[in-house]
């Protein structure tokens, strides 16, 4: 497979600096030569340039920095188009989870251009589905999937194209385990599946896994992959823009890794909110290269 990675050093839709060096951190991790060495092709694309809090206004304290986020997802939708016509793997290297705006807005340009239906899996301890005026924080990386269902600011639901990006029924939300008030009312009235951690808990990764990769790839030709590190307990990722109790153990996220990978169905994939700062010897980007290999094929035999 030739895979191009993209960094996005972005931290403006976070509460906390740092995260904008996680595409450093990852490379420094050693993720190309990791995937080199499973047999792939690794293009290095470089990273988008980002104007950084210093150099710009906050702007509406219910979505902050809004302007040179929707600049930036405008600038990633594009370069995510660009890399799939040239028929390579896009690996989007983030930044906070705001750049799923940009992200999955250039997949679901080009499916629409050749026809092509959508899935999504979203591995997150959060749903991000907050508008402004839901949100407590203002923070944008809790609002890109609001922004790709269409809702909230046109500034950001209009990148790539107005309206929907994402059919309901072809997403599958997984590892939540920290929901607000606001998110359960869009969860609710756009019916998406929600995989918490009390069902993964209850019934196991293994049988979560085989149900929600069903419904992501029943009728879609494209499956995009969105894995938010804190996903993962902060025992193990400390170093994430916003740490949560109770996630995911090692096993259970390489489980996850392993179940797209054999499922040979993901054709795009972002990993997102790698904080160095808040790390502990970059061992967060060490186990996020470990997951990316188990998703690009590594296995025990």
């Amino acid at each position: 497979m030739n895979i191009e990675l993209l960094g996005v050093p972005m931290d403006l839709g976070s509460g906390r600096r740092g995260v904008d060096m996680g595409p450093s951190a990852l490379r420094i991790a050693g993720v190309a030569s990791a995937l080199a060495a499973r047999g792939h092709r690794v293009i290095d694309g470089g990273d988008l340039d980002i104007k950084n809090m210093e150099e710009i206004p906050i702007g509406n304290r219910h979505a902050r920095y809004m302007g040179e986020i929707a600049r930036a997802s405008g600038l990633l939708s594009k370069a995510v188009e660009r890399i799939i016509e040239r028929r390579r793997f896009p690996l989007i290297l983030g930044g906070d989870h705001s750049i799923a705006i940009g992200t999955i807005s250039g997949v679901a340009a080009h499916c629409r251009k050749k026809k092509k239906r959508l899935g999504l899996l979203w591995v997150d301890a959060h749903s991000d589905i907050h508008v402004p005026k839901t949100s407590p924080s203002g923070n944008i990386h809790g609002m890109p999937l609001a922004a790709l269902f269409g809702l909230g600011p046109t500034e950001l639901s209009g990148v790539g194209g107005p309206g929907s990006k994402l059919d309901p029924s072809r997403v599958a939300l997984v590892g939540i385990r920290s929901l607000e008030d606001g998110e359960r009312k869009h969860l609710a009235e756009l019916g998406i599946r929600v995989y918490t951690m009390s069902e993964i808990d209850r019934d196991g990764i293994h049988a979560v896994m085989s149900d929600a990769l069903a419904r992501v790839t029943d009728g879609t030709d494209c499956l995009h992959v969105s894995f938010d590190l804190d996903a993962v307990d902060p025992t193990l990722a400390p170093g994430v823009g916003t740490p949560v109790k109770g996630g995911l153990d090692y096993r259970e996220a390489h489980t996850i890794m392993e179940l797209i990978a054999a499922s040979k169905r993901m054709t795009s994939l972002e990993v997102v909110e790698v904080n160095p700062i808040l790390d502990e010897r970059n061992r967060s980007a060490v186990l996020a290269v470990e997951l990316l290999e188990s998703a690009f094929g590594k296995r025990i035999l």
